[in-house]
């Protein structure tokens, strides 16, 4: 998935199940010694990796590519040629593993503070970069969803609902306060943004404003509101009282 990409709500999910097929003894020692092995691997060579029978071997390897942890195919390892049906043989994907309760995205942020670094303006700061890098990125997420979907005209609770697919994609945890109020129970750049909010939490509400922005919602914006344990941002009607409310407490659950 790339930062600009919808996420899929099942991510995480997906996530889980890999690691949940990793948990049988034998099942995530063959997958690591095929990782290591650096090419295909037979049936054959994947049992007596762990020893066990050949047909207990398949029954393991194909959990391994229902999960996209391995992808099969049929090769003559070695390079060794032999008559008949050529063996089936399985190889490691480049699927990475990542599982955190409550949902991280620290990949996001590095990838936001990096386009900052290589767009910096002499006319501003390197955290104003990051302010604006993120607003940038926002939009064009939101833009893209909006082409996507095509939503027509959306109003405070129209938009909201749209925009809980971003938010939960992105372990946001959202929460339907009231039908123009959302609020953010995780914040996904923690503990980073425990370590530096003003930072953090002030490209996080670019972030977010820029998405409305692109996605064209009427009527609500991104607000400052800092609670101990969540998100600083909140999701409510244009015109709040918090509008000009500075963050001061910043975190996740832990």
């Amino acid at each position: 998935m790339t930062p600009d990409s919808t996420p899929q709500a099942g991510a995480a999910s997906a996530a889980i199940d890999s690691v949940s097929v990793l948990s049988e003894d034998s099942r995530r020692r063959m997958f690591t010694f095929i990782r290591r092995a650096g090419r295909a691997v037979t049936r054959d060579e994947a049992a007596a990796s762990v020893g066990i029978s050949r047909k207990l071997a398949a029954f393991h390897l194909d959990k391994l590519v229902e999960a996209g942890l391995l992808r099969a195919g049929y090769g003559t390892p070695g390079g060794i040629r032999k008559v008949g049906r050529q063996p089936k043989v399985y190889e490691s994907t480049d699927a990475q593993i990542s599982v955190s309760i409550p949902e991280r995205r620290h990949e996001l942020l590095a990838d936001l503070l990096l386009d900052a670094v290589l767009t910096e303006r002499a006319d501003e700061s390197a955290a104003q970069a990051a302010v604006r890098t993120a607003e940038q990125r926002g939009r064009r997420m939101g833009e893209a969803a909006r082409e996507e979907t095509r939503p027509g005209r959306l109003g405070p609770e129209r938009g909201l609902t749209v925009c809980e697919r971003l938010l939960d994609g992105y372990g946001y945890e959202p929460v339907r306060e009231s039908p123009t109020h959302l609020r953010l129970r995780n914040c996904p750049f923690h503990p980073l943004a425990a370590k530096a909010p003003d930072l953090v939490c002030g490209m996080n509400q670019a972030f977010l404003s820029g998405y409305l922005n692109g996605l064209e919602v009427n009527g609500v914006q991104a607000v400052a509101a800092p609670e101990q344990g969540e998100c600083c941002v909140r999701l409510g009607p244009s015109g709040s009282a918090d509008d000009d409310q500075a963050p001061e407490v910043r975190g996740s659950r832990m």
